[in-house]
């Protein structure tokens, strides 16, 4: 990178359409929990994490993306749930969903194809909903089904920076 290559700090995710976002964030309003609920724009799972790179890295994944064969997926969104280290409160999928997995996986190579280096650790599906927790009480909730339609690469914030989100592009996932 030099420094006229500007950074951005991207990553890859299903982005869920406007009535289920809502449904999600009176959910995370409603959690028995401290912390704050992610905003309703900032709802998503999360697929790959990219992370801080060059405009020229962000461009070279856009286009191995384009190559990509977006599986249909459905998703029942029914497990709650809490990482205490990153502080984090989340809803994901009842059970291992193998497409999910597979696109997962699929983007790890692909921004590591890129020249990326990704974590190496396990992939947990999820929508974070509330930030900054310290205390979490989980209860039953009514699964959600959710078949997402679209997938996006998302900026968040700008010269490698974290704030608003901004989608940088969009790949449409296989109607049914």
């Amino acid at each position: 990178m030099t420094g006229t290559d500007p950074l951005h700090r991207v990553f890859f995710a299903l982005w869920p359409d406007q009535r289920l976002r809502a449904t999600l964030a009176a959910l995370a309003r409603s959690l028995p929990a401290d912390g704050r609920p992610v905003p309703a724009a900032h709802l998503h799972l999360t697929l790959a994490f990219p992370g801080t790179v060059s405009a020229a890295k962000v461009a070279e994944m856009s286009a191995r993306a384009d190559r990509l064969r977006l599986p249909k997926i459905r998703l029942m969104l029914g497990r709650l749930g809490w990482f205490p280290r990153p502080r984090v409160a989340w809803i994901g999928p009842s059970r291992t969903v193998p497409e999910l997995e597979s696109l997962a996986a699929e983007l790890k190579g692909l921004c590591e194809a890129s020249g990326v280096r990704m974590e190496d650790r396990a992939y947990r599906p999820h929508v974070t909903l509330r930030r900054f927790v310290t205390r979490f009480e989980s209860f039953d909730v009514e699964p959600m089904e959710w078949r997402p339609g679209e997938m996006v690469l998302i900026e968040s914030g700008q010269a490698g920076h974290p704030g608003p989100y901004q989608v940088l592009r969009s790949w449409s996932v296989s109607p049914d």
